[in-house]
């Protein structure tokens, strides 16, 4: 397991001359969230550009008013932008939208296939691979999210990809044998060119309420949801995490999290047993 995290102002190489933070931030109900994630050291930035597009309504208006405030923030930050759609016809027009949405970004840096499944991503990644070879609308690296965990180790493996999103989280924990153990390490022999970031971090994260309704003590451990991104990136194999911020002062609680290192053994083991127990998988 990894003996330290990733800070806010560490930085990734990716694609084509990108350095990119090891936290990318997604989703934010609050616009100013963005220009206090910046200020702090965050540089990469999550849009959807066709699903859950109302989503992401606030990180666009975030994201519009820290590049009208300060236009040299355009050269520091680098943008994803993800389609879930499968046809490959229509992976090109969804990405230039947001452009229209938000004409201070000027170029997109990251395009990215949302939701893959091995079984359909043979016709969608080579339209990624053209948007990389052809700078596409500016952009220098290429992604995707996947929900098949077999094919995200087989791209990553095969390295077609600059940055692979995959799930992991105490409910649902198969990401660390079925694919962190099974590709290289970064700069290992050989060695891993996708850099390999987790998406739903936080999934398994329980109210108060929810505490006395599993028959938990009221003595027992109670985690910050910060503690969700600490389990994950105890993970070795993880470069990044794609995060959901809601608030400026939440980016000054993960930074805090982070300064108290990886999660040790045991707190791991809790984190996942709460987990189980909150799918109904496991009893006290």
């Amino acid at each position: 397991m990894t003996r330290s995290l990733p800070r806010l102002t560490d930085r990734l190489p990716v694609g084509a001359g990108l350095e990119v933070s090891p936290f990318c931030l997604g989703i934010t109900p609050d616009p100013t969230t963005v220009a206090a994630a910046f200020e702090a050291g965050i540089n990469f930035f999550f849009i959807s550009a066709d699903m859950h597009w109302p989503l992401y309504e606030q990180t666009r208006r975030g994201l519009r008013q820290l590049l009208r405030d300060k236009p040299a923030a355009r050269d520091q930050i680098v943008v994803a932008l993800v389609a879930y759609v499968a046809q490959p016809e229509f992976l090109w027009a969804p990405f230039s939208e947001v452009l229209a949405e938000i004409p201070e970004m000027r170029q997109v840096d990251v395009t990215v296939a949302g939701g893959c499944y091995g079984h359909e991503l043979g016709l969608r990644s080579p339209i990624f691979e053209e948007h990389r070879a052809k700078k596409y609308l500016g952009v220098r690296a290429i992604g995707a999210s996947f929900h098949d965990r077999a094919a995200a180790v087989a791209e990553i493996e095969r390295g077609s990809f600059d940055i692979a999103f995959v799930r992991y989280n105490p409910p649902h924990p198969k990401a660390r044998t079925e694919v962190f153990e099974r590709v290289a390490a970064r700069g290992g022999e050989p060695s891993r060119r996708t850099l390999i970031y987790n998406f739903k971090s936080t999934l398994g994260f329980l109210a108060e309420s929810a505490y006395a309704r599993l028959g938990i003590a009221d003595d027992f451990w109670r985690p910050h949801v910060t503690d969700y991104y600490r389990f994950a990136l105890t993970e070795p194999a993880l470069d990044g995490i794609l995060c959901s911020l809601p608030t400026p002062a939440a980016v000054g609680e993960l930074s805090d999290a982070l300064a108290r290192g990886p999660l040790d053994d045991d707190d791991r083991q809790y984190l996942l047993d709460l987990g189980q127990l909150a799918r109904g998988k496991a009893h006290l």
